[in-house]
């Protein structure tokens, strides 16, 4: 996606300078094992995609320029769904895929990065008595506004850093930014923090 390099190398440097003002930071990734007619042969770019973020491959995996030094917990999304609310995410472990485990060597699958019982979003900010959140990343006008929307839904005080964040369209990230601010979400500049 255009500008996802610059931005993921952006919330690193952010993360260096800032990353102790925060209870916990947290990522969330697309990790489709079959989502169904979200991916498609003839997408929309709305509602559907070319085939992306297959769990277990490269494809899938944080962007290098992100920097996880930081990062307390991993969610996985969209696995069967579309996924785009990091709050539809569940607490997983992308890192074990491929390697052995058991007593036997069994090689762990995509659909094992996430053990059974494992947290949600919602579930794992309420158990760490966070009540309020930071949101970055890409797409602003998909992801990253599910995301914000599911948080005000929750009863989250939600903060979206205005650099911090990518869209793929000019028109959907004002509609974007329009819903947001109906929802009273605080909208900020790097300059201002």
């Amino acid at each position: 996606m255009a500008g996802g390099a610059q931005v993921a190398s952006e919330i690193s440097e952010f993360l260096e300078d800032s990353y102790a003002e925060f209870d916990a930071i947290l990522t969330t990734q697309d990790w489709h094992i079959d989502p169904g007619p979200h991916f498609s042969a003839t997408p929309d770019f709305q509602q559907s995609w070319p085939e992306h973020c297959v769990a277990g491959t490269p494809g899938a995996e944080l962007h290098q320029n992100l920097d996880t030094e930081h990062v307390d917990a991993r969610f996985l999304k969209g696995l069967y769904s579309d996924g785009y609310s990091g709050f539809e995410g569940l607490e997983g472990d992308p890192e074990k895929v491929g390697t052995l485990e058991g007593e036997n060597g069994t090689k762990v699958g995509p659909a094992a990065a996430i053990t059974e019982g494992a947290a949600d979003l919602h579930t794992w900010l309420r158990a760490q008595d966070i009540d309020s959140v930071t949101i970055v990343g890409i797409a602003t006008d998909h992801c990253v506004r599910a995301t914000v929307l599911d948080a005000v839904e929750n009863d989250y005080q939600v903060r979206v850093i205005r650099e911090l964040t990518v869209g793929v369209g000019e028109e959907s990230v004002d509609e974007a930014y329009a819903e947001f601010d109906a929802a009273e979400v605080e909208i900020v500049s790097l300059e201002d923090l």
